[in-house]
This record gives C-alpha cells, sequence and structure tokens, in this order.
C-alpha cells in the first residue's frame, strides 16, 4: 500500500483482527443451545467441540472454509500465539497426555462458550437431548484437567 508506514499498517492489521475478535464472540453467542454432534460442523445439525469453533473461525476468515480439524489439529495451528491469560476470542484447550482434546472460545476474561456433553456416541438430536449436550456457557474454572490458552487473533510483529 503506497504511503502506508509499518506502524500505519501494524495499527491496520490489529484494527481488523480486534473486528474479527468481536465478530467471532458475538457468532458463538448466536450457537448457544444447539446440540452437541459427534463429527458435527453445521448449524442446523450441531457441533462437536473442534467443529463449533472451526465453524465461528472460518465465519471471520481466520481458517480456510472446507477443511475440517482436531482439537489438537487447531491448537496446533495456534499454539505459536500462547498467552497466560485469557479474553474475549482466545480457545482455551484442554489436553490428555500431549494432545489438545478439547476446545472452547472464551467470550470475556471470564467465561466460555463450548460444546460439550457428548461423546462419539452422540450422533443424532435424541441422542444429544438424553446426554444433556449442547453448546453452553460456563466459567473457565468448571472444567478440570491442564489447559492452554491461545489467541487465534493476535497480531505479531514480523
Amino acid at each position: 500500500m503506497p504511503g502506508l508506514s509499518f506502524l500505519g499498517l501494524l495499527t491496520k492489521n490489529r484494527l481488523l483482527s480486534d473486528y474479527k475478535r468481536t465478530q467471532a464472540v458475538w457468532y458463538a453467542k448466536r450457537l448457544l443451545f444447539l446440540p452437541y454432534l459427534w463429527g458435527g460442523d453445521d448449524p442446523m445439525a450441531g457441533f462437536d467441540c473442534s467443529g463449533l469453533v472451526l465453524e465461528v473461525l472460518q465465519s471471520v476468515g481466520k481458517i480456510k472454509h472446507k477443511i475440517d480439524m482436531t482439537a489438537d489439529s487447531l491448537y496446533k495451528s495456534f499454539m505459536d500465539k500462547q498467552v497466560p491469560k485469557g479474553y474475549a476470542g482466545c480457545l482455551v484447550f484442554w489436553f490428555k497426555g500431549t494432545k489438545a482434546a478439547h476446545v472452547e472460545m472464551m467470550i470475556n476474561d471470564c467465561f466460555l462458550i463450548g460444546s460439550s456433553g457428548g461423546s462419539s456416541k452422540t450422533l443424532n438430536r435424541q441422542q444429544a437431548i438424553e446426554q444433556n449436550a449442547f453448546i453452553k456457557m460456563r466459567p473457565l474454572g468448571y472444567r478440570r484437567g491442564p489447559y492452554k490458552i491461545v489467541d487465534p487473533f493476535m497480531v505479531k510483529k514480523k
């Protein structure tokens, strides 16, 4: 861009990133209460944890469409953007051993939205109802186990 300084470009990138963060959180809130569905990545049918986060990130252009990712592959995509404390738009990953097994998105400094309560046996809406499996909002400390927080919207200086 002619006439745009490095600082100006960095500021423009941060503004765009902040806008995408705001839109992602807004969209995630709109998906509350949809059913959990193992392997789900569709607002009409339901989501599993990675399908929900993937849909939100794809909706704001952070990840290309037509890509399927697990919680672990999402973590590996953003692990260079780890932060010590979460805030709106950050992703929280819980681990089993060395692999990320679950992911949710923070909507502010304290609360997350994630698809949970189901398992590989949650294959339809009726099973989701029976298992109380749906997209929920919970405080960060509700889930046990080791976790790491990343900011997929972080703009790094090159």
